[in-house]
């Protein structure tokens, strides 16, 4: 079976692995330029060709897309919404690794989600691609726990690596047509949003309490992260401070350090620990 491929960054490798090993790669399209990105990197240690997008009407008419004869198409972490005349090219459609329990937690932060809201599990939905987001029919789910110490980082590790497991085991089935597709119920949807960098500021004003700030620490790790500005010094400039998981902080330019080293190296380190409801 000949299959392109459409994804990005690191957590998706295992996915090109399975893939490579298994089937015909014919095509990975991304959206990472740097050549020693994960995908880019992927695909030339093991001579996959490969094209870089970076919105849909780049997939349009794209000669290398049409050409490609393939026959199935695999989504992971991809961010770019896949045109009508794309999905179309693939006689078996397009199949997506998505990192939560569809219907629930469609769009681009399932992970990150789920954590800000606190949720002891979330899975994976291996799912058919129509055109709508997120919405097509389901071919197989598994829940997974998440853990305390979880970040979006770990999450989307320990996810897209259980995706690849589970999109591994049916592929074969699913050519043969003995994979029972299954309608969502789309009453049941909700949705996620786009990061900014600015979802990452903690009001200094206003920060929530100890249990809340950490959990968005996790949730927003590495990126945006969780930070504010502050004066760490009297007098002294308005420095930008993050807050990292497992009981950590770093001030810009600085390395991280536990917040009991913050406290004692600066003059109003201890008392920003406070007001942050962190002593």
């Amino acid at each position: 079976m000949r299959i392109v491929f459409f994804g990005a960054g690191r957590y998706v490798v295992p996915t090109l692995e399975m893939l490579k090993d298994n089937y015909d790669l014919a095509l990975v399209v991304t959206t990472e330029l740097g050549e020693m990105q994960a995908v880019p990197f992927f695909c030339k240690l093991y001579k996959k060709d490969f094209i870089t997008v970076s919105k849909a009407s780049d997939l349009i008419s794209n000669f290398q897309l049409e050409g490609s004869n393939a026959d199935l198409g695999i989504v992971a972490n991809f961010g770019v919404m896949i045109p009508q005349n794309i999905l179309d090219l693939f006689p078996l459609g397009i199949l997506n690794i998505h990192p939560s329990l569809l219907p629930k937690y469609r769009g681009p932060t399932p992970g990150q989600t789920a954590i800000l809201n606190n949720e002891k599990e979330t899975g994976v939905t291996i799912m058919k691609v129509d055109k709508a987001m997120d919405h097509g029919p389901i071919l197989a789910q598994e829940k997974t726990f998440i853990l305390p110490t979880d970040t979006a980082e770990s999450l989307y590790n320990k996810l897209f690596k259980q995706g690849s497991s589970m999109l591994g085991n049916i592929l074969t089935k699913y050519e043969q047509g003995g994979v029972l597709l299954r309608e969502q119920n789309h009453d049941e949807a909700t949705f996620t949003q786009m990061l900014k960098r600015e979802d990452g500021f903690i009001n200094p004003q206003n920060p929530p309490q100890k249990e809340e700030l950490e959990r968005i620490a996790r949730a927003y790790y590495p990126w945006p992260g969780a930070w504010t500005t502050a004066k760490l010094v009297p007098q002294g400039p308005d420095k930008v401070i993050k807050f990292l998981p497992e009981g950590k902080i770093q001030v810009e330019g600085g390395k991280e350090m536990p917040y009991k080293d913050f406290a004692n190296g600066y003059p109003l380190g201890k008392q920003l620990l406070s007001d942050f409801h962190l002593l």
